[in-house]
């Protein structure tokens, strides 16, 4: 075979290599979206679970011209560049933080947020924040407390466990739209006992999801911000009696699936295209 056609199919097996790992980065970046929308119909029932997407960045792009063809290109002032990518990779996965569809549970305790706010609560080792506002109040060392449903205490504005006093029965507590806990005396006189901690951040995108609906800040999140202690934040409302739902939606993840799905049978099809020409081109360099 002439030198001339031996370097021409050498140079087209390189091509059809990296197709190969083209092709390979594409079913890569497929599955991460397949394990995105499988979490996402997964969690559609969650209490105040927040949807994520995927996005995608192309890899590095190589260029097929030498350096003479480059210049007599520019000389001649053609804008073409000739050039081909490697691939795909995931660039980031991030959340939708719209608020879900609010849904009655007659329970007093349960508890919903109208606005950027997020509750704070703590398991004994560290603060985080949610949005599952799904609270019950549980006898404690310290006396009746607001909690979690795992058993966790929900944060006031000073930081500490919100109690109640003995003998304040729990049906004469009430919670108001800022958080303020209090109930009657015999009088008819509200007392307060506590207000619940709501706060807001910077940029919540930047938080970390820890599972069990909760959230870790982080420096792109920034520190968490106290509704009553910054006035030029929004004020959330507390609704009683609701929960927020997951904000997933199913139609539109089913049809991301469905085009995942495609992607990545594609991606699978060009790799085993690539292969066969490989094949081919071996062949033709023993005859």
């Amino acid at each position: 075979m002439p030198i001339l056609e031996r370097e021409k199919l050498e140079r087209d097996d390189l091509a059809m290599m990296r197709s190969l790992w083209t092709a390979a980065s594409g079913m890569t970046a497929q599955q991460v979206q397949v394990d995105v929308i499988s979490n996402n119909l997964a969690n559609v029932n969650t209490t105040g679970y927040k949807q994520e997407t995927v996005n995608f960045k192309s890899l590095l792009y190589q260029n097929l011209e030498t350096a003479e063809q480059q210049a007599a290109r520019e000389e001649e002032g053609r804008p073409t560049v000739l050039q081909v990518g490697h691939g795909t990779r995931v660039g980031s996965i991030g959340r939708d933080f719209t608020t879900g569809s609010w849904y009655a549970t007659g329970n007093d305790t349960d508890m919903t947020i109208n606005g950027n706010g997020y509750f704070a609560i703590s398991d004994g080792y560290e603060v985080t924040y949610t949005k599952d506002g799904t609270f019950r109040w549980s006898n404690t060392e310290e006396g009746l407390a607001l909690v979690t449903a795992a058993e966790h205490p929900v944060l006031s504005v000073e930081g500490e466990s919100i109690i109640v006093p003995e003998g304040v029965p729990v049906s004469s507590i009430n919670v108001d739209s800022t958080g303020r806990i209090f109930h009657y005396d015999d009088d008819g006189n509200p007392v307060d006992l506590a207000q619940i901690q709501l706060v807001q951040f910077a940029n919540q995108d930047g938080l970390e999801a820890i599972g069990a609906n909760k959230y870790r800040p982080t420096t792109a999140s920034g520190e968490p911000l106290m509704e009553v202690e910054n006035d030029e934040l929004s004020k959330s409302k507390i609704i009683t009696g609701y929960l927020e739902g997951s904000n997933v939606n199913i139609a539109t993840e089913m049809v991301n699936l469905i085009v995942a799905q495609r992607a990545y049978e594609m991606n699978s099809t060009a790799i085993k295209t690539s292969d066969e020409m490989l094949q081919q081109a071996n062949q033709l360099k023993r005859t």
